[in-house]
């Protein structure tokens, strides 16, 4: 049982390295780039067969010194394959096998190559922290997993600064100080400009102030021209409605005045003297006059004399009484005297 144990031990170990291995990469190379696959065999002639394979798929085949599969320039004296051009989907395992003739083995080999992308150049940005009395440099980069940083100081190596940020204190940034970083993986490397970290500590501020923005300032002074502008226009529409009030009613009291005045007239337009002449429905209509023509010529010379004569006046108006009225006629005519 205890055996049995230990050999399942021993082959989770082995099954660890081979996983190990099968992740380790013998060349690595970057996109875009040319490489060429090492492999050595003293001797080789056209007699041997030579055949590389890539994850178990043939891409060059020799033999009897012609070439079936691949390109002739494409293998050295020795038997090293040489790669243009490398995309990632060049990567992956490469193995060569040279054989006698009476096709045994003579040499094999195996290389496992690895294809990634260069990395690009670095930004190298700071910021001055006044309150920690420290300023903090950072090497930006796009898809920092994987990669290696580093750091010079006055184009001085700092060794013990690896990471992708560096912290270094205000006291040491007297003077005109240098910094670089380096960014690099294993098939590239990119170093950033110099920067040259200047942290004046700033003066107070002063107080804030009541500052409004623009666009607050504008809205207000809007609003307030708005609201102005419709408090005149009711004031003017109060004041054309009340005055139009004030003329409704003043014509309204002149017409009732012309009305009263109008009323107090009828009973005076009619004058006594006109009523007496109207006649009544009882009386009889007045008998026709006889023309005045006829009249003077029917006179006799006594009432002709009395006509000459003056006018006596009755009792009534001897005594101090004043005659009544005499009516006077409608429409003016021919007067007769009275006889």
């Amino acid at each position: 049982m205890a055996c049995f144990a230990a050999f399942i031990i021993l082959s989770g170990f082995i099954n660890l390295l081979l996983a190990a291995n099968k992740d380790t990469c013998d060349l690595s190379a970057a996109v875009g780039q040319s490489l060429t696959l090492p492999f050595v065999f003293e001797g080789l002639a056209n007699t041997h067969v030579l055949k590389w394979t890539h994850n178990n798929t043939l891409i060059f085949y020799r033999q009897q010194g012609k070439v079936s599969v691949g390109k002739t320039e494409d293998i050295s004296a020795t038997g090293s394959l040489w790669l243009k051009n490398l995309q990632f989907s060049s990567a992956g395992i490469y193995q060569a096998n040279v054989l006698y003739p009476n096709n045994t083995s003579a040499k094999t080999g195996s290389v496992r190559l690895c294809v990634m992308d260069k990395v690009p150049k670095p930004q190298l940005i700071y910021v001055c922290d006044f309150k920690s009395s420290v300023v903090n440099l950072n090497c930006k980069v796009a898809k920092p997993h994987g990669l290696v940083f580093s750091w010079t100081l006055d184009e001085k190596t700092l060794t013990s600064e690896t990471s992708q940020t560096l912290s270094i204190s205000l006291t040491q940034l007297k003077g005109e100080r240098s910094f670089t970083c380096s960014v690099t993986n294993k098939v590239s490397k990119e170093k950033s400009d110099t920067v040259r970290p200047t942290c004046k500590n700033p003066t107070p501020s002063p107080p804030p102030s009541l500052c409004f923005p623009s666009k607050t300032v504008v809205a207000v002074a809007a609003g307030g021209v708005s609201l102005i502008l419709l408090l005149l226009i009711i004031i003017i529409v109060l004041c054309c409605c009340r005055r139009q009030d004030k003329t409704q009613l003043r014509l309204r009291k002149k017409g009732e005045l012309r009305m009263l005045s109008l009323t107090k007239r009828e009973p005076d337009s009619i004058s006594p003297v006109y009523e007496t002449m109207q006649p009544s429905e009882d009386s009889p209509p007045p008998s026709p006059k006889p023309s005045p023509r006829p009249c003077y010529q029917n006179v006799s010379e006594p009432e002709a004399q009395m006509e000459n004569r003056p006018l006596q006046l009755p009792t009534a108006a001897a005594e101090g009484q004043q005659p009544s009225p005499v009516p006077k006629p409608r429409t003016k005519g021919p007067q007769t005297s009275n006889i």
